[in-house]
């Protein structure tokens, strides 16, 4: 077998490759099955421009980095390229590439589709094929694209949500995932799984976001059509897919991108830009073109060949200060003075342009834990253009507040009514996240204050709360069911204590929470703005008590929540109208795990109390959250 020259590339390709503006380069680079002259074979083309010289080596030539050189572009480009016939399907190989120093660096192909399993670590020629039945699904998400629609994600991590304790405490594949997760998930009444990220990684411990191969599922739970065939399962019934994607740091890997041809490539040459402390992990250049053409080919990949609704971009406050997580001397201002990584900034701009451009019905949603203004914004006003940011203030504030001694809590309510000062500013997401519960912070439950009845009361509060706040929900795994301890990523949820009554009780109250929600316009529709929130009383700190209406047009809902373990009987609520108000949910409900105490349906009164005309009297009972509708005026 020989290298035979042979391109993918059209002149325009390269144009747009080097302007930084080629946004399917998966098309291209990497391994491709193809037919010259009559032969089957492997296109193989990869980007090492400061290479001496660059060849396949694989089983096929017995790992030899001498036997099977490619060809350099004569355009400048950087992309070393040919045609080796005989192979096909399956052939592990990698790059040998020779760097300036003479060194021979073993490198996996950035664009690969599969991979062996960890810790080996070689890319896979794989002609991925699948058979898409989710048709109908896409055409409905287009239509609606522009639409409200009731958000409301399950985060989970694809090795841990379940292992098989019998077969060594092993992982589900994708396919066995499609058998357990999508009944789960539908009993619970989430509309989207959020999978942390699925990219190929090669330390499991990392999460998945140390990732090596961008381009390809994990291998360590099935081939990427078993991953097409979760996700393509999960739209048929009806829930949608988003994947957590990590554009702000990669490992130093020997073999993934780290110094991929000798030079600093894909990272940037200033370790003040280049390198990052927490994770001891490198920085993409988003100043280089070609490094934006990757990453955004990356990101519309997913979307395009996986059919997934969107991305949740991880730290993006990490890519957008200059100074994140840096002292004094160890980073630089712009060119303005300023601490902003303005290379980032345009290259989340012009991610969320070409993103919006090419599927308009993808979802793109920020991990950004600072005040930086316009995250939702569009980059036409000087925004960053992402769908949705995570309300990470609310998340601390919230979870402050709870973990406090009910005692306490009075003197500390602006902690739950600050969040309503800005929850207007942007399109939020109200994440209870995986960050939440690892890293000895223990689980939610254990972060509850009081005995037991009260942790899981205090509990349910904090999800009731969550669910009526302005904004779409996200609640990692294990949370659902009141998980004790906090996340193991060797054991996964502890689904065994869905057999006591206490964590039933939390199960049920999230799953009838999610239809609450999906069933009430006002706690969607208008999600975003003023409008669909108004305060009834947010100072009765006595009682530690807040009261809000959730609205739509004339169409509302009035909230309780009762933050203190005391009941206090026909306490008095403000309503906007008269007419009938029913409780439509109570935490304290006896199927929850309550004390059984709840209220019906109360009729409003003449009455003015909190700034209202009418009043209706109501048991406040202990820790929950209670909601009422207008049954009839």
């Amino acid at each position: 077998m020989t290298v035979i020259p042979h391109s993918l590339f059209t002149e325009f390709d390269i144009s747009l490759f080097k302007s930084g503006k080629h946004f399917k380069l998966y098309e291209k680079l990497g391994s491709h099955l193809v037919e010259v002259n009559g032969e089957q074979g492997v296109y193989f083309s990869v980007w090492a421009p400061d290479a001496d010289s660059v060849s396949v080596m694989g089983r096929f030539n017995h790992w030899n980095a001498d036997s099977h050189a490619l060809n350099v572009r004569w355009d400048g480009s950087g992309i070393w390229e040919g045609f080796i016939p005989g192979l096909g399907n399956g052939e592990l190989y990698k790059y040998g590439i020779r760097a300036k120093s003479g060194e021979i660096l073993e490198k996996g192909d950035p664009f690969a589709r599969f991979w062996e399993v960890p810790p080996k670590t070689a890319s896979i020629v794989w002609d991925v094929e699948y058979d898409w039945t989710d048709g109908h699904w896409l055409k409905n998400r287009h239509d609606k694209a522009a639409a409200p629609q009731p958000i409301s994600i399950y985060e989970l991590h694809m090795g841990s949500w379940m292992k098989i304790h019998v077969e060594g405490n092993r992982s589900l594949s994708y396919r066995e995932m499609a058998t357990k997760l999508i009944p789960y998930v539908q009993k619970m009444g989430f509309t989207h799984v959020e999978f942390m990220p699925v990219m190929q990684h090669p330390y499991f411990q990392s999460w998945g976001y140390q990732i090596t191969g961008y381009f390809a599922s994990d291998s360590r739970f099935g081939r990427p059509e078993d991953f097409m065939y979760l996700v393509d399962k999960l739209h048929e019934a009806g829930i949608g897919v988003i994947l957590d994607w990590v554009p702000s740091h990669f490992p130093g890997d020997a073999h993934g991108l780290y110094q991929f041809d000798g030079s600093h490539l894909y990272e940037h040459a200033d370790p003040k830009k280049g390198y990052h402390p927490d994770w001891t992990s490198y920085i993409f250049n988003y100043g280089r073109h070609e490094v934006r053409s990757f990453l955004i080919s990356n990101a519309l990949f997913w979307i395009d060949c996986f059919h997934v609704e969107g991305l949740r971009v991880d730290a993006v406050a990490s890519m957008l200060y200059l100074d994140y997580s840096r002292k004094e001397g160890e980073w630089e201002p712009n060119q303005y003075g300023g601490n902003e990584n303005l290379e980032a900034v345009h290259f989340l701009q012009e991610l969320n342009n070409a993103l919006h451009q090419h599927f308009p019905d993808a979802l793109t949603i920020a991990e950004e834990s600072t005040s930086w203004s316009g995250v939702t914004a569009p980059t036409e006003y000087g925004g960053l253009g992402f769908d949705r940011k995570w309300m990470m203030g609310w998340m601390h504030d919230t979870l402050r507040y709870l973990q406090r001694d009910p005692i306490y809590r009075g003197h500390h309510q602006s902690e739950l009514t600050f969040s309503l000062l800005y929850a207007f500013t942007e399109r939020f997401v109200l994440p209870l996240s995986h960050d939440e519960v690892v890293h000895g912070k223990g689980s939610l439950l254990s972060r509850m204050p009081g005995d037991e009845w009260q942790r899981f009361a205090n509990l349910r509060l904090l999800f009731g709360y969550m669910f009526t706040h302005p904004g779409d929900k996200l609640l990692f795994m294990g949370a659902e069911i009141g998980q004790g301890t906090e996340w193991d990523l060797d054991h996964g949820v502890e689904w065994h204590l869905t057999d006591y009554p206490m964590h039933q009780g939390v199960q049920r109250w999230v799953a009838d929470l999610n239809q609450i929600f999906k069933e009430n316009e006002p706690l969607w529709k208008v999600n975003y703005s003023v409008e669909g929130f108004e305060w009834v009383a947010a100072d009765d700190t006595t009682n530690n008590v807040l009261a809000y209406l959730r609205k739509n047009g004339q169409e509302q809902l009035l909230v309780v929540c009762n933050f203190s373990p005391n009941t206090v009987m026909d306490y008095r609520v403000g309503v906007p109208t008269k007419g009938n108000w029913k409780e439509i949910a109570n935490s304290n409900d006896e199927k929850y795990g309550g004390s059984g105490l709840i209220n019906h349906t109360h009729k409003a009164r003449k009455e003015f109390q909190h700034g209202k005309n009418y009043s209706i009297h109501i048991n406040l009972c202990p820790l929950s959250v209670m909601i009422f509708s207008l049954s009839e005026k």
